[in-house]
């Protein structure tokens, strides 16, 4: 039996930290979908279909992964893609917390999904989406924590003259 898992997120950016984990699944599992939530909530920096191509050049070098976004439950999108496996990252006890919430409802709504929390690498464990917008939005450089696409991609968005 083939193992599917999805990785979701919104992804904004992708970080070294998310490839680090997406590196790792694609260790342990026969594909990997990692899986681009629209989360109009959290009012992302890209668009949808910016976050996709985003992830998608930086998971090109892992051949058992593929990238799709998606809106609505997790769960249906889970079912839909026929994933036997969620993989969630954690990095803190608070995020541990929350996840293993979420990990609850999940089975609720879909029992025959695994959970599987990965914790990041050492060095990425402090590397979060928001931190590395809130960086990039004051002006700091972000290359040290972002695939190089990522970093041309998050400067090319906050020039000014590319915001008219």
């Amino acid at each position: 039996m083939q193992t599917r898992v999805v990785f979701p997120g919104t992804f904004d950016p992708i970080t070294l930290g998310h490839l680090d984990l997406v590196a790792r699944a694609a260790r342990l599992f026969d594909e990997v979908i990692v899986a681009v939530a629209m989360s109009p909530g959290k009012r992302p920096l890209f668009q949808l279909d910016e976050r996709v191509a985003l992830a998608q050049a930086a998971c090109r070098p892992f051949a058992n992964v593929r990238v799709e976004g998606f809106s609505g439950l997790l769960v249906d999108f889970a079912r839909q893609v026929q994933a036997n496996v969620l993989v969630r990252g954690v990095r803190t006890t608070m995020d541990f917390e929350y996840e293993a919430q979420l990990a609850a409802m999940y089975r609720r709504l879909l029992p025959q999904l695994e959970i599987l929390f990965l914790p990041p690498a050492e060095e990425h464990a402090f590397v979060a989406s928001s931190l590395i917008r809130e960086i990039a939005l004051h002006g700091g450089e972000v290359d040290q924590f972002v695939p190089p696409e990522v970093a041309r991609a998050i400067r090319l968005k906050l020039t000014p003259s590319s915001q008219h």
